[in-house]
């Protein structure tokens, strides 16, 4: 395999080789289930599913952990103004969140941990630090454990910063710190919260900071050293700073290679939770098909921004909505011969693409490049030619998990966000009427309608067995 990755902390694409010939280990981290989830967060969901359905495609075992960040600050917070539990406040929105990325078909983890399960192993994680000399508890009797910044050189290594340049880190009450950018590794519990928020350690009842969490849950599932870590931009630094320094300061090699995605803007902002401006996965998935939300999500490369709007998600739908009339086309004539199609009809510049840092821009290019030729086989009567593109198309698609005859496409109820198949009705029932209008000799009324479809983009095509209608290419 000549598979080429952007490693984030190098900034540069490089051949990817894994740490244990034939297997591939990956960490990405999961969502603070702290509110619903929207296009932002799943983006990240997405990628690293067509990432691991590449991965297994090319003959890897791979094993993803994503974990869930099921006791914060924030998470506090809002269940405090909520009035409910702190824990039933994060089990609601992890369930949101596992409802999210079920219905755009991306694959169940291998494991999912949550911070919570994992509180022994974050408190020897921080007792070897401390015992190393790079982290100290706070004297001022608080309960605080702190990460000592300046006692690791490489610190600022993977967003490429400079120790001197840096703000203070905002994690904590900066009192019982050495030094303003010095981070919680664990914090001490206070009167104000919940007693179930806390859990006995060494330095008194508390809770763990948010980095120390998934350097330890990393660590117990996927060993020492693994091969990805990523998710999205944004958690390059701190989070994924603090995770790297934290980590080998305790004698841990961590990640080989990090993956960062970009984010979903609106209105060129980040989309974000506190800037109202997030798109929720839930309501878009009533106005769009699932699967149009997806493509729209992957056709860009993982690491550009994605800007949202009606406009993009309408042309994802008309794109969604040509693949699934080539499928149509293609079953009718050839049987539906291509519904299980081998693994060697992949053309090989779609897997030059994805082997390519992921680069789904041209991977889509080749995708809609076939769908053409196969419309051009179709149209001449072409069964073999017809066969070999539908053929490659599938394969394409279930790469990119957009198969509609695989699960969980085939398993999803028709809903506001499944169109296909009404926009099939409602034309079909338009054709009905141009038929009844051509037999009663109406041939106005009936190019009428014709005219009304082409001007949607439809083509027209009359057949011994009746109208067929498909999309323009």
């Amino acid at each position: 395999m000549s598979f080429h990755l952007y490693d984030s902390a190098t900034r540069a694409v490089r051949p990817f080789v894994p740490l244990v010939p034939g297997a591939v280990s990956v960490y990405h981290c999961g969502l603070t289930v702290q509110s619903s989830p929207h296009l932002g967060h799943i983006r990240k969901e997405v990628v690293f599913d067509v990432l691991r359905r590449w991965l297994s495609f090319s003959g890897y075992q791979v094993k993803v952990v994503a974990n869930v960040t099921d006791i914060d600050d924030k998470i506090l917070e809002k269940s405090a103004a909520a009035g409910v539990e702190w824990y039933a406040h994060a089990y609601r929105f992890e369930r949101e969140l596992h409802d999210a990325y079920a219905a755009l078909g991306c694959l169940p983890p291998t494991y999912e941990p949550r911070a919570t399960g994992h509180i022994p192993e974050m408190i020897e994680l921080i007792a070897a630090l401390i015992d190393r000399g790079h982290a100290y508890a706070a004297p001022d009797g608080s309960g605080d454990v702190y990460f000592d910044v300046v006692s690791w050189p490489a610190y600022g290594e993977l967003s490429g910063q400079k120790v001197d340049e840096m703000e203070a880190a905002t994690d904590a009450d900066p009192r019982g710190k050495r030094d303003p950018r010095d981070f919680a590794l664990w914090k001490g519990h206070k009167p104000t919260e919940p007693d179930t928020a806390s859990w006995p350690s060494p330095w008194g009842r508390g809770r763990p900071g948010w980095h120390i969490e998934c350097s330890a849950m990393a660590g117990k599932y996927l060993g020492d050293e693994f091969d990805i870590h990523g998710g999205g931009i944004d958690l390059r630094f701190p989070h994924h700073e603090n995770e790297l320094a934290q980590s080998r300061a305790a004698g841990r090699p961590f990640a080989r290679y990090w993956m960062h995605n970009g984010w979903v803007t609106a209105a060129g902002e980040k989309m974000s939770k506190s800037l109202g401006n997030g798109a929720l996965v839930s309501e878009v998935v009533k106005k769009y098909p699932a699967r149009a939300v997806r493509l729209y999500l992957l056709a860009p490369h993982y690491r550009s921004s994605v800007e949202f709007s009606n406009t993009s998600l309408d042309e994802a739908s008309a794109q969604l909505a040509r693949i699934d009339s080539f499928l149509k086309r293609a079953g009718e004539l050839t049987a539906g011969w291509f519904a299980f199609a081998p693994q060697e009809s992949l053309p090989a510049e779609f897997a030059r693409a994805m082997d390519d840092d992921l680069g789904t821009p041209g991977a889509m290019a080749v995708l809609f490049g076939t769908i053409k030729q196969g419309n051009v086989a179709i149209e001449a009567g072409e069964v073999d030619a017809a066969k070999r593109a539908s053929a490659a198309v599938v394969s394409m698609l279930d790469v990119l998990g957009l198969n509609p005859a695989s699960e969980p496409w085939t398993g999803a109820a028709s809903s506001g966000g499944d169109l296909v198949p009404v926009v099939d009705g409602l034309v079909e029932a338009l054709l009905t009427q141009r038929q009844e209008a051509r037999a009663r000799k109406d041939y106005a009324a009936a190019d009428a309608i014709r005219d009304q479809l082409k001007a949607l983009g439809l083509k027209i095509e009359d057949t011994p067995a009746g109208a067929r209608w498909t999309l323009e290419d």
